[in-house]
């Protein structure tokens, strides 16, 4: 059990820091020319291009396949279209609200799916995940912070910043239960839930297809633009180390911690997020930015100290009885 967890966190701390490198190389590849639907186009077609053939090559990965159904492979399908959603939501609120607020909207997402898991997954037990949950949701208040106080934000912004983390909870709750969550345990007690060989790359596929519905909606052609020399490598990383990476690793590490605590843990990626952006770009990080920081780190402790302490600390509890 403690190995599961372990496990889990591990996972789940991968998928951040996958997830958190997105707008770092977004730095480099927008100056290039490409806009957000150009880049999420690129991002998903080439992540699920390369995961698909690597599934293909491997006979792990072919013996996933043959023992899929129908029903199964649209159900993958149809979460990773809604993945699009929350992804496209979160970028037009962007043209009327500030990125700042925005992310406060966005990082609301670990208090959704845990009220929502209380119906439709594994509700977490215990006090810890709840205290966790507070101390991390304060440590992202401070942690984005820098909301301007001069401009009213747009109420088309607000209803579109709102939706994109309610969107991203429901795809993290239907994600977890293809994966084998139900309301008696996670989808590594539960079993019978679906291969990540299997359910990643199909929701990448459907991710594909639903950014190119996205496109000829708002009356873009359907192939986005070349990629530019400059942007090739990044756009690369993001296909890959923010692509296949964060959302392969989110789903085997949620089949072990349940949807609920894999999004407290997940609350990691602002504070990964705001270092590297620190180091790399020489971005200024504030006082306010890193006690932020310091509270998510905890609230990851809090929520998941039986899995993170020492071995020795475990069989000393073992053996009193706890």
């Amino acid at each position: 059990m403690r190995n599961t967890r372990l496990v889990g966190v591990v996972f789940i701390l991968l998928s951040a820091v996958g997830y958190g490198s997105g707008p770092l190389f977004a730095k480099w590849i927008y100056p290039t020319g490409f806009d957000w639907l150009d880049l999420l186009a690129w991002r998903h077609m080439l992540a699920a291009i390369i995961l698909s053939l690597a599934v293909l090559i491997v006979p792990a990965g072919r013996r996933a396949l043959r023992t899929i159904d129908r029903s199964s492979a649209l159900r993958a399908l149809a979460v990773g279209a809604l993945f699009t959603a929350n992804a496209s939501t979160y970028f037009a609120s962007l043209t009327w609200i500030d990125a700042s607020l925005a992310g406060l909207m966005t990082y609301s997402y670990p208090a959704i799916v845990a009220v929502l898991s209380i119906f439709f997954a594994h509700a977490p037990s215990g006090w810890r995940p709840w205290a966790a949950l507070a101390i991390a949701t304060t440590g992202v208040v401070l942690g984005v912070g820098g909301i301007s106080a001069g401009r009213e934000p747009a109420l088309i912004g607000l209803v579109l910043g709102v939706a994109s983390p309610i969107i991203y909870s429901c795809y993290i709750i239907l994600a977890a239960r293809m994966g084998g969550e139900s309301k008696r345990g996670t989808g590594a007690k539960g079993g019978g839930g679906l291969s990540p060989l299997v359910a990643v790359p199909l929701g990448l596929i459907g991710t594909s297809l639903g950014v190119f519905a996205v496109r000829i909606m708002l009356g873009r052609v359907l192939l986005p633009l070349p990629i530019p020399d400059l942007a090739l490598i990044p756009v690369l990383g993001v296909a890959t180390i923010a692509g296949i990476l964060p959302i392969g690793a989110f789903y085997i590490g949620a089949q072990r911690l349940g949807a609920a605590r894999a999004a407290i843990v997940s609350t990691v990626e602002p504070v990964y997020t705001i270092i590297a952006a620190s180091i790399i770009f020489s971005e200024r990080l504030t006082l306010i930015q890193l006690l932020g920081g310091v509270l998510i780190l905890g609230a990851v402790l809090v929520a998941e100290w039986d899995a993170l302490r020492p071995p020795r600390a475990a069989r000393a509890k073992g053996r009193r009885g706890g």
